[in-house]
C-alpha cells in the first residue's frame, strides 16, 4: 500500500532545549510537554544517527515519516526540509521553548523512504531473529552490508562531517563487506531481464559504484564492477539466476552429554531469551532456546544451563555467561563453553536450593558481560510478546521476498520492500527446506 504524501507531526521543543518531531505510532508523549519517548524494547525500534539527531522507526508498523531527537538545529536544518518538508523544517526553525509544540503537515519525500529502508537495514543487522529451531534463517551479512553501503550513499544528505555519525560512512561499508561484491555481480547478471530483483540488483551495484568513486577506492572487485555497469549488464537467462550466495549449512541439534554425571533431578524449565542481553550472532533467537535442569547429587545442588547457540557463534573467548536466581534471591553467574551447537554451563546454587524445597522459583537469562543493559525494571513485561511480533514480521517479510513481482514497477523505498539478503536467505530456506 502507497504511503499517503501527507503525514501530520508534531514539533516540540523540550525544556532541555531539544526539539523533537513526533510522527508515527509507537510513541508516548509524556504530559503533553515535550517528553516525546519510544515505548516498547530496544528490538523493536530502527535507529538512524544522523547531523545533528537521531531518527526512530517503530519497525512492527509501517510509518510513513520517522520520528526525530534534534540536540543541534543547526546542522539537522541540512536536512529537515529534504525528510519532512518546508513546513517541517519551519516549524523547527520556529519552534520556542515552553509551549506544547505546534502539529504541522509533513510531506513523505523520497529521503523519507531511502532513510527508512536505511534504518531498518541497520536493525536487520543487530536484531533479526535467526533461529534455526524457529525456520528463520540468517542474513548474509555481507550482502546486508553492501546494501546498506548503497543506501547510506543514497542518503548523504542526512550527514555531515561532524565525525559523531556512526552510520554515516558508505566506504567504510564497502571496505568491510566487499567480499560480497562479486556474487553480487554474478547474481545481476544471471537475473533476467526487466524482473524487479534485477532493477533492485542494479540499483544497489550503481550507487556503489558511485560511492566508491567519490570515496576514492580501488580495487579488482570494484573494477569489475564498473566494466559489468558499462555494457556487461544482465545476461537475461533463466538458467542459473538464482543467488550466487552460499547456502546455510545446515546442522542438527545436538543432544549434547549430560553436564553432571547422575543426580536426580528436581527441577526444569525455559529460561528467558532477552536479545537485549548479548550481541547478535550468539544464540539462536527462538524463545525456548534457554533450558536450565536443577539436579540434587547428595547435598549439593547444581542447575545445568544450556542454551542453543546461533550459526556464527564464535567458538571460544568469549564469556558469556548464564544469569541464575532462585525465588527472587541474589544472581549467581556461570560461564558458559561452546560445545557443538550449545552454550553449556552450571552454577552451585546448594545455599539456595536447601534440602525439602519443593516448587522453586528458577530465573535463567543469557548475557555477555560489559554489553549486557540489564533485565529491565522489575514487574515490567519481559519483551516476549514483542519477539513474537518480530519473528512474525520477519516471517511476512521472508514470505514476500519468495514472491518478487516479476515485471511491474515497484517503489524500491520504505520498510515494505525486502532487502536483497532477504531475498536470497528466502531462496536458501526454500531450497534446503530449512
Amino acid at each position: 500500500m502507497a504511503a499517503p504524501e501527507h503525514v501530520d507531526v508534531r514539533v516540540v521543543r523540550g525544556a532541555d532545549g531539544t526539539i523533537r518531531i513526533a510522527a508515527g505510532p509507537g510513541l508516548r508523549d509524556v504530559e503533553g510537554y515535550g517528553d516525546v519517548v519510544a515505548v516498547g524494547p530496544a528490538f523493536t525500534r530502527a535507529v538512524l544517527d544522523v547531523a545533528g539527531a537521531v531518527l526512530t522507526w517503530p519497525v512492527l508498523d509501517d510509518p510513513a515519516l520517522p520520528s526525530a531527537e534534534i540536540h543541534d538545529a543547526g546542522r539537522a536544518q541540512q536536512w529537515v526540509w529534504a525528510l519532512y518538508g518546508e513546513g517541517v523544517a519551519a516549524a523547527v526553525h520556529d519552534c520556542p521553548a515552553g509551549e506544547a509544540g505546534v502539529r504541522v503537515s509533513a510531506e513523505v519525500t523520497a529521503l523519507a523512504g531511502a532513510a527508512a529502508r536505511l534504518g531498518l537495514g541497520h536493525w536487520a543487522a543487530r536484531w533479526w531473529p535467526a533461529s534455526y529451531s524457529d525456520g528463520i534463517p540468517a542474513l548474509e551479512p555481507d550482502l546486508l552490508g553492501l546494501e546498506s553501503a548503497a543506501l547510506t550513499h543514497r542518503c548523504q544528505q542526512l550527514f555531515d562531517d561532524g565525525g559523531d555519525q556512526p552510520d554515516d560512512c558508505a566506504a567504510e561499508l564497502i571496505e568491510e563487506h566487499g567480499a560480497a561484491l562479486d556474487p553480487l555481480i554474478q547474481w545481476w547478471r544471471g537475473a533476467p531481464r526487466a524482473t524487479d530483483t534485477a532493477r533492485r540488483l542494479e540499483g544497489v551495484l550503481r550507487l556503489l559504484d558511485d560511492a566508491a568513486d567519490s570515496a576514492g577506492l580501488d580495487g579488482p572487485a570494484l573494477r569489475h564492477l564498473r566494466s559489468a555497469l558499462q555494457g556487461h549488464g544482465p545476461a537475461g537467462t533463466t538458467a542459473d539466476s538464482g543467488t550466487p550466495f552460499g547456502r546455510h549449512a545446515g546442522y542438527a541439534l545436538a543432544a549434547g552429554e549430560t553436564a553432571v554425571a547422575g543426580g536426580r533431578v528436581i527441577a526444569r524449565g525455559s529460561g528467558v531469551n532477552d536479545w537485549c542481553r548479548y550481541p547478535p550472532g550468539f544464540v539462536d533467537a527462538a524463545e525456548d532456546a534457554v533450558s536450565w535442569t536443577a539436579r540434587a547429587l547428595g547435598a549439593r545442588r547444581l542447575v545445568e544451563v544450556e542454551a542453543l547457540a546461533a550459526l556464527a557463534a564464535p567458538a571460544a573467548g568469549t564469556p558469556l555467561v548464564a544469569e541464575v536466581r532462585v525465588n527472587g534471591g541474589d544472581p549467581h553467574r556461570a560461564p558458559l563453553t561452546r560445545r557443538d551447537d550449545l552454550w553449556t554451563g552450571q552454577a552451585d546454587l546448594s545455599s539456595d536450593l536447601p534440602a525439602g524445597m519443593r516448587a522453586p522459583r528458577v530465573e535463567i537469562g543469557v548475557l555477555l558481560p560489559g554489553f549486557d543493559p540489564g533485565p529491565g525494571t522489575p514487574g515490567e513485561p519481559d519483551g516476549r510478546a514483542e519477539r513474537d511480533a518480530v519473528r512474525a514480521l520477519v516471517r511476512r517479510r521472508l514470505t514476500a521476498a519468495a514472491r518478487p513481482p516479476a515485471d511491474e514497477a515497484t517503489p524500491h523505498d520504505g520498510f515494505s520492500t525486502p532487502f536483497l539478503a532477504e531475498t536470497a536467505a528466502a531462496e536458501a530456506a526454500t531450497d534446503e527446506d530449512y
